[in-house]
């Protein structure tokens, strides 16, 4: 961490901030570099395992959708620095509200990776309790989440509570008039919150060009919000300025937004075929620039890399997927009279009545046929 004065200047610019090429080199930055001074090579093996541990479980609920276990999944294959970096930057004070991709940013909260299956499984409404892990769960709804994320800043504001809201959100996101509503409000009463998106540069087909022809980083600026571009392939880089992000909000400076410039390397879901729309010589001019494989590099220049920490951190990847398929697999189906449960905190007349409808309902339709 660093005692340096957080200036507005620091998130002024559209240099994309890095401190690790894409050779696994660290890059000295000194604006930047002091932020993630106290992460030395221990600590970036951890992170190794982070990366390698949220692709796992990726590519198992990908493999999960494929045989028909979830109803849908979006993927987050190429944004594991993004996701983990910035996770990783926050206290367990701040609340993270997010869209529909951040599972890594889920993982690194401690949420049980099964219960990230259950809304995409059809299992439940919801997933998991916000309030346990001070994370939301998906939000399909795009864009609203930046809404929420500002409105509970406010109240962190008016309520003097420490902390900081921080929200997750895509390139294409950043053109729903619910991202200008919260920045607007936001900048207004300087707001404890982080704007985060993911430039994946791909809003299901649409590049990034058809959503604006200035960065992102520039559309929060016209807001009044400071913000940065950085590298969001580079775990080391997204740490630091989420740091210095959360930081500047919980000392009362307002709102930052933060643009991680990054690559989808996968379909937008499940449901969608990127060949139809993207080049694949894209797609390898990007597979250079991967997430894990510059931290790797830069674990191996530093001789942090042996056989033993790699056969480690891939049983660790292994024990969470198996897990995750465990617990998606003997996940017990809800009941349909279980729609009508945790409605309200308490029981209403107006669900008991509903409920009775339903089961007289049901109860006519048996011994017919459907």
């Amino acid at each position: 961490m660093t005692d340096k004065p957080l200036e507005a200047t620091m998130f002024a610019g559209d240099d994309l901030v890095q401190l690790v090429s894409t050779t696994g080199e660290r890059v000295e930055n000194s604006d930047w570099s002091p932020w993630v001074a106290d992460i030395d090579i221990d600590a970036i093996r951890r992170l190794y395992e982070d990366l390698v541990v949220v692709r796992r479980i990726d590519a198992e609920a990908t493999a999960l959708q494929r045989q028909g276990e979830l109803g849908l999944w979006a993927p987050l294959l190429g944004q594991e620095a993004a996701q983990v970096g910035s996770a990783r930057a926050l206290g367990s004070e701040d609340f993270v509200f997010a869209s529909y991709r951040e599972h890594g940013v889920a993982y690194c909260r401690d949420v049980d990776p099964t219960h990230m299956l259950r809304f995409w499984r059809g299992s439940t409404h919801s997933g998991w309790n916000p309030l346990q892990y001070n994370m939301t769960t998906p939000a399909i709804i795009v864009g609203a989440q930046a809404l929420h994320a500002t409105g509970y800043a406010m109240g962190m504001q008016f309520d003097g509570v420490d902390g900081a809201a921080i929200t997750y959100f895509g390139d294409g996101a950043t053109s729903q008039g619910d991202i200008s509503e919260a920045f607007n409000f936001a900048a207004s009463f300087s707001a404890p919150v982080v704007f985060f998106c993911q430039n994946n540069q791909w809003a299901i087909s649409e590049p990034v060009s058809l959503q604006t022809s200035v960065s992102i980083a520039a559309r929060g600026r016209g807001f009044g919000i400071p913000s940065v571009r950085v590298d969001g392939n580079d775990v080391l880089a997204v740490m630091a300025v989420t740091r210095a992000a959360i930081a500047r909000a919980r000392e009362g400076s307002g709102p930052t937004l933060i643009e991680a410039y990054t690559y989808r390397m996968g379909p937008h879901t499940t449901s969608d075929d990127p060949t139809k729309y993207r080049p694949a010589a894209l797609d390898e001019e990007w597979k250079a620039k991967d997430p894990l494989d510059r931290i790797r590099r830069l674990l191996d220049a530093s001789a942090a890399l042996d056989d033993d920490y790699l056969a480690q951190v891939q049983r660790q990847a292994d024990r969470t997927a198996a897990a995750l398929r465990e617990g998606c697999l003997g996940t017990v189906e809800p009941t349909a009279l279980s729609m009508f449960d945790h409605v309200y905190a308490e029981e209403h007349p107006l669900i008991d009545e509903e409920r009775r409808q339903f089961v007289t309902y049901r109860d006519s339709l048996e011994g017919t046929t459907r």
